[in-house]
């Protein structure tokens, strides 16, 4: 299951790429038509499927994170112990954290196998600023998994702060980690230096 929930992960992820910062787009457009750019490049680059690290990271780096609303998804995260860590601690967090998402779905990407992805009917209201857009990720020989993206409209328009994969959050999921690693070693500095350590272990 937690193999699975990465790489559908990953998937979600890949709808947010290549749109500008200017442009506002309504969400569904928006997830449609990234997730069909990347996903066309995973399938073409025979470097990614081959395994080349520096061109999948790349490819996550560029076509991933910088639609997320990064400092929001780890607030939520940390839930309470976002309140109480220092702006250092908080800054230092952001960094490991960004390098963990990195790592994670740079090792999902590599594991593309023709994956399509369904887009269901979508509406939204003139005001809104918040929505989900509701896909399921189709895959050859098994069973539709239901996909759902959280978004938020801000200045700078449509960003993604959680996805839901078959019921289950990737916030939740990280936060319940998180809460566990932070009693376990003794504070945010402990989860900081675990997830630094992970990170050098992983060349990241």
């Amino acid at each position: 299951m937690k193999l699975i929930f990465k790489f559908i992960s990953l998937l979600a992820l890949l709808g947010f790429g290549s749109m500008t910062m200017a442009e506002v787009v309504a969400p569904d457009v928006l997830v449609k038509k990234t997730a069909d750019e990347v996903l066309e490049i995973v399938k073409n680059d025979k470097d990614i499927q081959a395994g080349n690290q520096k061109k999948i990271f790349d490819l996550a780096e560029t076509k991933i994170l910088p639609n997320f609303d990064f400092e929001r998804v780890c607030r939520l995260v940390l839930g309470r112990n976002w309140a109480t860590a220092s702006d250092e601690q908080k800054a230092q967090f952001q960094k490991e954290f960004r390098s963990l998402l990195l790592r994670t779905y740079s090792s999902a990407l590599s594991k593309y196998q023709n994956q399509t992805i369904e887009y269901m009917p979508f509406r939204l209201q003139p005001d809104a600023t918040r929505a989900t857009v509701k896909t399921r990720i189709l895959q050859p020989g098994g069973q539709p998994i239901g996909l759902d993206y959280a978004l938020e409209k801000g200045p700078n328009g449509w960003k993604v702060f959680d996805i839901v994969i078959e019921d289950v959050s990737l916030v939740t999921n990280y936060r319940s980690q998180f809460n566990n690693e932070i009693r376990q070693v003794g504070g945010m500095d402990g989860l900081i230096q675990r997830l630094a350590d992970k990170n050098k272990e992983a060349g990241v």
